[in-house]
């Protein structure tokens, strides 16, 4: 007998969930509740990696340790066949992602009081723009992986259209939709006829009109946040006495973005962090990253500015918590001045909701209903990009860290009963 689940793997967050006495059933992961964290934390001074809030809460109190985050966006690269030193051990980024999947697959089985053998994986329309090759290795890794920890039957779904399972058990009506899913790492995008009489149809596509999806999400959101906010009080836009020149932008870059932050921590980087400090021209801002570099920081840093991102949501203005690297230490962030760091990409998720709508050969007018769903579509400078596009009078929102997991495990009942 095959018992199946839905398996959201997230870069921010995921989920996964089951089927009891023949209903879709999110599984209790930690703490009760669903949603978990994409985090491992490796526990130095313990030997143990740690998942979920336990592994962000235990880096957060400075145990000796590497936190890894963000790992679903290097999928698509070779990097994730190439490995990175725990102190004493080097260990794959693919068996890191093994480990996170393994956890999840034996909460899920406790949860659940039996094995699971089966497993909807989703993905996103596209692991890496334009590239094809790279959406195969992606899927051909999942896959390694997944039959690796004990999954015999490994099937992939859009995450778009697992979304539109989800919002479709609420459809009163039959509507064309368009389904913007807007996670950590990616934005995807689906046309497609939803209503009552559809909902136990297992195969879709005679009502799927388009797939379309872009390697932009909330990680790159926060990125552009941490550059123009937090980053000038490391020392981002001031000089270094040699030959006047700017201290290196790159560093500060790596530094921004969740999948680069680890491979900061090296003997070389750190050597040339104190040669900057050295040569600055404004000391006390390159001593600031001085310490997030020796201190192992950086994760920490990315926390603060993502919290900030999130409350900018509802408020014109919020603080990015910079007290752990020095007391007293914040950086002001401004809603307006947020939306204009991230006008490309605001720009780039309207082309992407335009070009979804050509593939689907319908006009804006068309769409009778918009669906938002990811953590990254509560920020307003994407939806207003969405809305430039489509009547925001149209747009419906459901569970929007949930809808994709809970669409997958609809989609492994039908599947796999």
């Amino acid at each position: 007998m095959t018992t199946a689940c839905g398996l959201d793997f997230g870069t921010s967050n995921s989920a996964i969930g089951v089927i009891r006495d023949g209903a879709p059933e999110l599984a209790a992961l930690e703490n009760g509740q669903p949603l978990f964290p994409s985090a491992i934390f490796f526990d130095f001074e313990h030997g143990r990696p740690l998942f979920g809030t336990e592994a962000i809460e235990t880096y957060m109190t400075q145990v000796d340790g590497r936190l890894m985050r963000a790992l679903k966006s290097i999928l698509a690269t070779p990097l994730v066949k190439e490995s990175t030193f725990l102190k004493t051990q080097r260990i794959s980024f693919e068996s890191v992602i093994g480990l996170f999947v393994a956890e999840m697959k034996q909460r899920a089985e406790e949860s659940l009081g039996r094995p699971i053998d089966a497993v909807v994986h989703g993905r996103p329309v596209h692991f890496v723009d334009g590239d094809a090759a790279g959406d195969r290795f992606a899927e051909d890794t999942l896959t390694v992986i997944a039959q690796s920890k004990g999954f015999r039957h490994v099937s992939f779904q859009y995450e778009p259209l697992a979304a539109a399972r989800a919002y479709e058990a609420k459809v009163e009506a039959e509507t064309l939709a368009l389904i913007c899913d807007i996670g950590g790492g990616t934005s995807d995008f689906s046309v497609i006829r939803l209503g009552p009489a559809r909902r136990g149809i297992a195969d879709r596509k005679d009502d799927i009109l388009a797939n379309f999806g872009i390697r932009l999400g909330g990680t790159d959101l926060d990125r552009h946040l941490s550059l123009d906010a937090a980053m000038p009080m490391l020392g981002l836009g001031s000089s270094l006495h040699t030959k006047n020149l700017p201290m290196p932008r790159q560093l500060y870059a790596d530094l921004a973005h969740w999948p680069s932050i680890n491979q900061l921590y090296t003997p070389a980087n750190r050597r040339m962090v104190h040669e900057l400090h050295a040569d600055a021209v404004e000391p006390q801002k390159a001593a600031r990253l001085k310490t997030v570099v020796d201190k192992h920081l950086g994760h920490r840093l990315a926390l603060s500015v993502e919290e900030t991102k999130i409350r900018l949501s509802n408020a014109p203005a919020a603080a990015i918590d910079m007290n752990f690297i020095e007391p007293g230490l914040a950086a002001m962030a401004a809603r307006d001045r947020f939306d204009d760091a991230v006008a490309g990409e605001r720009a780039r998720m309207a082309a992407a909701v335009q070009e979804t709508l050509a593939r689907a050969e319908v006009t804006p007018n068309d769409i009778g209903t918009v669906f938002l769903t990811g953590g990254s579509s509560r920020v307003p400078a994407l939806k207003k990009a969405i809305a430039s596009v489509v009547s925001p009078n149209k747009f419906a929102t459901g569970d929007d860290l949930l809808s994709v997991a809970i669409g997958l495990t609809e989609e492994a009942r039908l599947r796999y009963g």
